[in-house]
């Protein structure tokens, strides 16, 4: 059984988390050991203990719920931020106004926790919002803005902005990480398959192509058909480019019907709704036909991308009419920076002079509609090139922000 590729996931919060949660269990034993040192210092000491046996239990029974962002809840920030409230404007009930202006709080730096806590889980935004009210608690307790109480809101403020930044970043850094692996190990995958499919399905197409034209009749015919669903099989190992699609397959006309699923207009290809051109044209190629891309995707808005490969069909459908069955033709894809280019080039004898124009007054408007019409509406141009003996070659041009039905 082949190894599959496995993707691993790395959090680079959860050292913040569990930093946090050592951080928090730490600065409650700091705010017990100042209080028993301070104890007959208090003017009403059983605040301070009564508020510090709540911090204790607190403290302890919320440890799982800093373990990872999804236990950390909305609820849960709120009243570890007022439990840190409390705990500061109690100060001035425990202990005496004499005394505030210089000693610490009585929660004294776990404050500094619950704001941790929303830098960590919600970022910078959520940062600022919960330092904001623990500033002005302290500026109440002290009655005055201190010099030692401003530079240390301050450095609370810096602290918990900067690693709400940093937790940002580190998010936005995780996802990239994660959809390269992804990315990699899918590749990996496909290769895999590539290769086993290469070692079987496409030997046999081959095969049957080789000996169906050897043989004739209708083996000839079965080996057509057989050749074109190899080139159609490469393709979509190769690059992946045709969507799931459904191919319909008449040996009694001699004829391969696809019918490619394109994706709605809107979530189709990018995030701004454009597809893949070349899966459009993909179905396209056969054993006569080449297709030739950029090898990287080709965004069009859907409408767009419809009408240029209608066109592009159209041209293919004048080779086969005009030249034969037996025709060649090539489809190049070019990725301009402001433009879309697709040139459909054929083996055949070329146009006679006048034949166009001919064509035109006579009612027949295969390129005067199918293909010129499409792309003036679109907002791009259709040039023919045709030297006799030498093929004929159609160039295709559309905007890249072109939108299907301008008149």
């Amino acid at each position: 059984m082949p190894k599959r590729e496995r993707v691993l996931r790395m959090s680079v919060e959860l050292p913040l988390w569990r930093a946090l949660a050592g951080y928090r269990v730490l600065t409650m034993l700091y705010a017990i050991g100042l209080c028993v040192t301070r104890y007959d210092l208090y003017v009403r000491p059983w605040v301070a203990v009564g508020y510090l046996a709540v911090l204790f239990v607190w403290t302890l029974a919320t440890l799982p719920s800093v373990r990872n962002a999804a236990s950390c809840t909305k609820p849960f920030l709120a009243a570890d931020l007022v439990i840190a409230l409390t705990g500061v404007l109690l100060t001035s009930l425990a202990d005496s106004h004499q005394r505030i202006a210089g000693g610490p709080t009585l929660p004294s730096i776990w404050t500094g926790g619950a704001v941790l806590a929303f830098a960590i889980r919600g970022g910078w935004r959520w940062a600022a919002v919960a330092a904001t009210p623990v500033a002005l608690a302290n500026l109440v307790e002290r009655g005055h803005p201190a010099r030692d109480t401003v530079h240390s809101l301050i450095l609370l403020w810096v602290a918990s902005l900067g690693i709400g930044y940093v937790v940002e970043v580190a998010r936005a850094s995780e996802r990239t990480l994660a959809r390269a692996l992804e990315i990699e190990a899918a590749t990996r995958e496909r290769e895999r398959l590539a290769r086993d499919i290469h070692d079987g399905v496409l030997q046999v197409l081959a095969m049957v192509k080789r000996r169906g034209t050897a043989l004739g009749g209708e083996a000839a015919e079965l080996g057509r058909l057989a050749g074109e669903q190899e080139v159609a099989l490469r393709t979509l190992v190769s690059g992946g480019l045709v969507p799931v699609s459904r191919v319909s397959e008449d040996a009694s006309a001699g004829a391969v019907v696809r019918v490619v699923e394109v994706p709605d207009e809107e979530g189709a290809g990018g995030a701004d709704g454009d597809v893949d051109l070349r899966a459009l044209l993909a179905p396209y190629a056969c054993g006569r036909v080449s297709l030739a891309e950029p090898g990287a995707p080709v965004p069009l808005p859907p409408p767009a991308a419809r009408e240029l490969a209608a066109a592009v069909g159209a041209a293919l459908d004048n080779v086969r009419r005009h030249v034969g069955e037996d025709a060649r033709a090539w489809i190049l894809v070019e990725d301009e920076p402001d433009e879309i280019v697709v040139t459909v080039r054929d083996d055949g004898p070329g146009i006679p002079e006048g034949r166009l124009a001919q064509a035109e007054s006579e009612g027949r408007l295969g390129v005067a509609q199918s293909i010129r019409g499409r792309l003036r509406d679109l907002g791009g141009s259709a040039e023919l090139l045709s030297v006799p003996g030498q093929g004929t070659e159609v160039e295709l041009k559309v905007p890249k922000n072109a939108k299907a039905g301008r008149r």
